[in-house]
Parts: structure tokens; C-alpha cells; sequence
């Protein structure tokens, strides 16, 4: 029985993966054929990343030359490298001779400099290669460095009876074809014929009679973030690429724009939690350890500034240690209300719902949500500490903890969106920065309070 047959979702559980890795040690071919048939690349590529360089290379031998790239493409960044370690170069460009341009160029980029040269001069298709040398040239981090040089093109002169022709000739090398671009006579970009237009034409009649000349595009220079935003705002599939001078030279699809967002949300979610680099479970122990300890490293700090800080109101604490028992209170209300702002900040900053550079509004208008929140907070503690001890303690804590909420409501509004102004990632305003921050603030404002009152009643 095949694993699809035993659920309708392929999901790994420990009984698969020992059964296959069995499989393995016996050489049992046929088993392994059966139920990777049954598979799609995606979770071929599931499989992969949980066995040893050893087994995985024994699985991926296994698979035909059509299927083969696809789970390459899927593997974790780290068990591709290994498995690349054991190909040849030839063997390498046989693997890239299957791919789309794209994704060719995202695989060869990840080889040292020497063996990307070796492997383009073994790709047979001449115009593969160039395609693929011209991608990975383009910065990372641009559409041009995101973009498929496949694509089906046709001049406005031509007639329909033509543009199908060309499309026939044209669409060997492409996977999925949305719309067909039409250029004007210096290869520059001019606008769209939808496929349904296309089949409901007259054969002899021209291109530049019936194509749509509003077509959104972008430069190979934008930012992959900018091509997100463009494709998700006007609901696009396919974005077409085009050089300095307007002329075709790319496209993106909205599945190479997922992976990107995906990535950004991934990088986000790490940043807001203290986490330097982009891992996952997967990394080595010494890449994730590396990864966290910096930030780890600002937490501690931090907590010896704000221990020095209760230090200094020793004497204070001595006459009134009651103070002790709210020092908790303070520090994590101030960090949770800081992460809270500066969460909507970042996630609208990521949303382009921000516009503009007047921060002042976003600030009244969070001081505003802090007041209320703080108002609540503050009564309900005063009602507490004033059961369990007295008014002079109750209205320390009450006014201390409503100081802090505005406050830490400030910081966490205002810290991500000067970060943004300055081209500095917004999410590093989040988790372990902010609430630092916080809890030093929020600790001498505490005792400060607490010494005003204490003295003046």
C-alpha cells in the first residue's frame, strides 16, 4: 500500500521514514520506486532532508531526470549543498539543463566561483547558459536577480496567424504561459495580449490592433519587495521585467513572489525575536547558537543596567521593601506593551498601510491606545496593592505602571519607524530591543515615582 493511499495528505511520521530508510540498507528498488512515484517533488524533498548525505544521494539516484530537479529545488539550503558537494560539475548542469532560468541561477549561485564556471561551460543549451550567467550577475535582492528569462514575446507588426506560430516555437522552453508581450520594433516593451484574445482574433489580423497597451512592469533594478508589493496590490500573476531602456528582458511569477514573502515574513519573525541571522531547526548548533547569542548578549546587558538601577535605591528598598514585590510588574507590563506598539508598527510598515513621514499622528494616535489601556491597568492595580497594603504603596504602583505603559507605548511607536526612516530593518525595534529598553525605563521610573510620593506624604 502506498503512503497516498494511507492518507490523502502526504504527511513524514516516523513510521514512513524508517520504513524507507530500510528500504535503503536493503538496495529494495522496487519499494523505494513505488512509493516515491506516488510523491510529489515537494515531499520527496521532506523525505530527503531528515536522512544522512549517504541515503538521500541513494534516494535522489533513484528519481527520473524530469522529477529530480524539482525535489533539488526543494531541499533545505544546507542538505542541497551536501548534495551538490558529491556531483560533478557536469553533473550539476545536467540537474540545471531541466530548470527554468530562475531557478538554475538560485542553485549555481550557491556553488563557489570556480565551480560556477566549470558548470556553465558544461550546460549544452548555449542560450541556457547565458541566460543563467546574466541572472546570477544581477544583486541579490532585485527582480532581476528574481526574474525567468522564459517567456513568449511578439512584435506589434506581426499578425495573429504569426504570433501563434512564434508562441509554437517559442513556448518549448516555457512551463506556464499566462499572456504573450508584445514589443515595438527596438525590443522595448509596449503592452499584453491576453491568450483569449488571441484564439477569438481574426488570424490576419495585427497584434497592434488588438493587444492591451496598459501593462504594469518593473526595472531590474527594483527591490524584490517593491515587485511583492506591485503584484499584490493589482492581483497579478506575472510580472513583466525590463531593462533601463524599457526593453523585455525577464519575467516574475507569483510563485517565485511567495517564496519571497514567505522568506521576508520568516527574516521578520526572527529579527522580533533577537535572532541575527536567517536559520532554521535545521542549521548547524554553532550557526543557530551564533545566531541568537548577540541580542541574548544586549538582554543580559540590560538586565545588569537594570540591577545596578535597583542597586542605587537600596536604602529605599530597605524602608519600604513592599516596593519589591512590583518590580516584576513594571518590567514585563513595559515590554509587553512595547512589543504590542511597535508589532503594528512593523507589521504595517511591512503592509505599506504607513505612508508618509510625519510620525506625529502614529504617535498621539498609540499614546492615545496607551492612555486608555494604561488608565484600566493602573485602576485595577491600585485596587490590589491598596487590599494588600496601603494607599501610598497603591498609588506608587498605579501611577508608575500608567508612566510606563505611555512610555514603553511611545518607544515601541517611535524606535521602528525612525529605524525605518533610516533604512534600518523596523522588526529589530521588536522582542529583546524594546524590551531592554523597557525595563530599564520602566524600573527607574518606578522608584522615582515611589521616592517622590514616599517623600512628599
Amino acid at each position: 500500500m502506498s503512503f497516498l493511499q494511507e492518507i490523502m495528505q502526504f504527511e513524514l511520521t516516523t513510521d514512513i521514514l524508517d520504513s524507507l530508510k530500510q528500504a535503503i540498507d536493503e538496495k529494495n528498488n522496487d519499494f523505494l520506486n513505488t512509493q516515491l512515484h506516488e510523491l510529489y517533488p515537494p515531499d520527496i524533498a521532506q523525505i530527503i532532508n531528515q536522512l544522512n548525505l549517504e541515503q538521500a544521494a541513494y534516494i535522489y539516484e533513484l528519481l527520473d531526470e524530469e522529477t529530480a530537479p524539482n525535489v533539488l529545488l526543494e531541499l533545505d539550503e544546507e542538505k542541497r549543498e551536501e548534495l551538490l558537494a558529491t556531483f560533478s560539475s557536469k553533473e550539476i548542469a545536467e540537474q540545471l539543463d531541466n530548470m527554468e532560468s530562475d531557478d538554475a541561477a538560485d542553485v549555481i549561485s550557491e556553488l563557489p566561483q570556480e565551480i560556477q564556471e566549470e558548470v556553465l561551460s558544461h550546460i549544452e543549451d548555449i542560450e541556457q547558459a547565458s541566460d543563467i550567467a546574466e541572472l546570477i550577475n544581477y544583486q541579490e535582492g532585485t527582480a532581476g536577480s528574481l526574474m525567468a528569462k522564459e517567456l513568449v514575446s511578439v512584435y506589434a507588426f506581426e499578425t495573429v496567424s504569426q504570433c501563434i506560430e512564434e508562441i509554437r516555437k517559442q513556448t518549448d522552453n516555457v512551463d506556464t504561459m499566462y499572456a504573450v508581450y508584445v514589443l515595438d520594433n527596438n525590443e522595448r516593451l509596449i503592452g499584453i495580449l491576453s491568450l483569449k484574445k488571441l484564439i477569438i482574433s481574426h488570424p490576419l489580423a495585427r497584434i497592434e490592433e488588438i493587444y492591451e497597451p496598459d501593462i504594469r512592469s518593473v526595472k531590474t533594478s527594483a527591490t524584490t519587495e517593491e515587485v511583492a508589493d506591485i503584484m499584490h496590490k493589482y492581483d497579478l500573476v506575472m510580472l513583466p521585467v525590463v531593462d533601463q531602456l524599457g526593453r523585455l528582458v525577464g519575467r516574475i511569477t507569483i510563485d517565485d513572489v511567495v517564496d519571497v514573502i514567505k522568506e521576508t515574513a520568516d527574516e521578520n519573525i526572527q529579527r522580533m525575536s533577537g535572532i541575527s541571522d536567517d536559520v532554521d531547526t535545521n542549521d548547524h548548533i554553532w550557526r543557530l547558537s551564533r545566531a541568537r547569542i548577540p541580542w541574548l548578549l544586549v538582554g543580559m546587558c540590560g538586565g545588569i543596567i537594570g540591577s545596578r538601577i535597583i542597586g542605587s535605591y537600596e536604602a529605599q528598598i530597605q524602608i519600604h521593601p513592599e516596593m519589591a514585590f512590583f518590580i516584576p510588574l513594571i518590567g514585563a507590563m513595559g515590554g509587553n506593551v512595547g512589543v504590542q506598539s511597535s508589532a503594528i508598527i512593523v507589521q504595517g510598515l511591512a503592509n505599506n498601510t504607513l505612508l508618509g513621514d510625519n510620525i506625529t499622528p502614529k504617535l498621539f494616535k498609540e499614546l492615545g491606545v496607551g492612555l486608555i489601556n494604561g488608565l484600566i491597568c493602573s485602576a485595577l492595580i491600585w485596587s490590589y496593592a491598596f487590599l494588600i497594603e496601603d494607599w501610598q504603596l497603591a498609588a506608587t504602583v498605579s501611577i508608575a505602571l500608567l508612566t510606563v505603559i505611555l512610555c514603553a507605548s511611545f518607544l515601541g511607536t517611535f524606535v521602528p519607524l525612525t529605524m525605518n526612516k533610516f533604512k534600518i530593518n523596523p522588526a529589530l525595534a521588536t522582542g529583546p530591543f524594546v524590551t531592554t529598553l523597557n525595563d530599564i525605563i520602566g524600573i527607574t521610573i518606578y522608584f522615582l515615582i515611589g521616592r517622590l510620593l514616599y517623600a512628599v506624604f
